[in-house]
């Protein structure tokens, strides 16, 4: 009897050392449960104990976390640039629990072992690359009627993003299965899932859920629409503008130290000046800050100066953890000033016409005048596009670098 007891004692003791042993390293394959939509997606997961690192995949870039641990079965990591947790205990095989928060809300989670991946099969799999316009049903909030479709497709296999005129999705994928194409992303941000099924008649039926909701859509090719009289995707070039041109473009904010930082300053005197609307909680603006960096590098002896409007939700006010992290991230040597709080942004920008996206940058010239005003920043999920894009950013920061205008006093 008492060896019988001895046993069952050194089980119970053993018991949670055995979980505390396993190790989760390796990929996953998890779902996201949203709208009653499963969306997948590939995270990753490595080392032990009070040392565990996790991440999320935006096509081959991956979202690191800071910190983490796995304690007693339960995995924890903070992902300091979107203020976010990700918590799943590990029984019999998976892990299960919530992440966020995204737009205010957790988000349900599973997650099992990454099975290997198999090649699919390219039968039946029609060719839908290229770059489609994606027709709305309804207007989107920011009034576009259309949208841009990004496809890349190798037999059955598919990558792609949605382009609004705020940003893309991130980067799609997915795979050709029972007559349709069906893509998801989720990257630490903006789950994603796309289900595309082409139509006879050439054109595809296309369903998009997220945080969002279910938006029901229907793409074109792009010289189809125009024939047909349709609307085009919105122009970022010419979304936003400012109501006085002839003004200067004014700001005065607060840098992280609490010093007011002002267009008047000196420094700014006779430069180019990128005015970025940007925050750390928005996922586009996430995409913007390390090309906007690299720019900044390239360009700041030629005389551009970047200063980033930043504006965040009333509980990082007092204390901008998460904008701090989101600095550190992409190595941010530019200006970055806190603007307040989102819903106070239209009333403090009292030049911009039609504003309404994040992020969006007003580049001023010399004189201090505002030239141009781009919305949005596509990320590199959007291909070609984003391609073209960043090089006419480029070419109208070299041509305001090197126009000959007036000094501002």
């Amino acid at each position: 009897m008492m060896i019988r007891n001895v046993l069952a004692v050194s089980l119970l003791v053993l018991a949670p050392l055995a979980c505390q042993a396993q190790s989760l390293a390796g990929l996953w394959d998890g779902t996201i449960l949203t709208d009653g939509a499963e969306i997948p997606f590939k995270m990753g997961i490595s080392g032990e104990g009070s040392n565990v690192k996790g991440w999320f995949f935006n096509g081959e870039a991956k979202e690191v976390s800071n910190r983490g641990k796995l304690e007693n079965g339960v995995l924890s990591l903070d992902f300091d640039s979107y203020a976010t947790n990700l918590r799943l205990t590990y029984k019999d095989g998976a892990l299960s629990g919530q992440y966020g928060p995204i737009t205010k809300k957790m988000l349900n989670i599973r997650a099992v072992r990454a099975k290997e991946a198999k090649a699919a099969p390219a039968a039946g799999a029609p060719n839908i690359s290229g770059i489609w316009d994606l027709m709305m049903k309804t207007k989107s909030a920011k009034g576009e009627d259309a949208w841009d479709l990004i496809i890349r497709q190798n037999g059955s296999a598919v990558t792609g993003a949605i382009l609004r005129v705020d940003g893309d999705t991130g980067e799609l994928t997915g795979s050709w299965k029972d007559g349709k194409f069906t893509l998801s992303h989720f990257s630490g941000a903006r789950p994603s899932l796309l289900v595309i099924t082409p139509q006879p008649d050439g054109s595809l039926e296309v369903g998009l859920t997220n945080t969002h909701g279910f938006t029901p859509m229907k793409a074109l090719r792009p010289e189809v629409a125009k024939a047909q009289g349709l609307p085009m995707p919105a122009d970022a070039d010419t979304h936003t503008q400012v109501k006085d041109p002839t003004k200067p473009f004014t700001f005065s904010f607060p840098d992280l130290n609490g010093k007011v930082v002002s267009n008047t300053d000196s420094r700014f005197n006779g430069k180019v000046v990128l005015v970025v609307i940007t925050g750390s909680w928005c996922p586009n603006c996430h995409d913007e800050a390390p090309f906007l960096e690299k720019a900044y590098e390239k360009y700041k002896s030629q005389g551009l100066e970047i200063v980033a409007l930043s504006f965040e939700e009333g509980d990082q006010q007092a204390n901008p953890t998460r904008l701090k992290a989101f600095i550190e991230e992409y190595g941010i040597k530019y200006t970055v000033l806190l603007g307040g709080e989102p819903d106070s942004a239209k009333t403090k920008l009292t030049q911009a016409q039609n504003w309404d996206a994040w992020p969006t940058t007003f580049f001023v010239g010399r004189d201090g005048l505002v030239k141009a005003v781009h919305a949005g920043f596509p990320g590199p999920a959007s291909g070609e596009l984003y391609k073209k894009e960043t090089s006419e950013f480029n070419a109208r920061v070299e041509k305001l670098l090197g126009t000959n205008e007036s000094v501002r006093k």
